[in-house]
């Protein structure tokens, strides 16, 4: 199934604003300061970079259904 919705999730920790996300996917996150998830972006068409990035977020804030 396709990746619909991109977040942070700051339920449990804090952004970190290590860019490992933007490293990972570029065209969808950006951290000026803290993560954004850049508007626009059709998800599904970076769904293997944006799965690598919530894999390798330190805090585990990037949230994807």
């Amino acid at each position: 199934m396709a990746i619909t919705k991109v977040w942070l999730n700051e339920s449990e920790n804090e952004c970190s604003m290590c860019g490992a996300c933007e490293a990972a996917c570029d065209a969808v996150f950006e951290v000026p300061e803290k993560m954004v998830v850049k508007s626009g972006v059709d998800f599904s068409a970076h769904e293997a970079e944006i799965k690598e990035a919530a894999d390798s977020c330190p805090v585990g804030v990037i949230a994807f259904e």
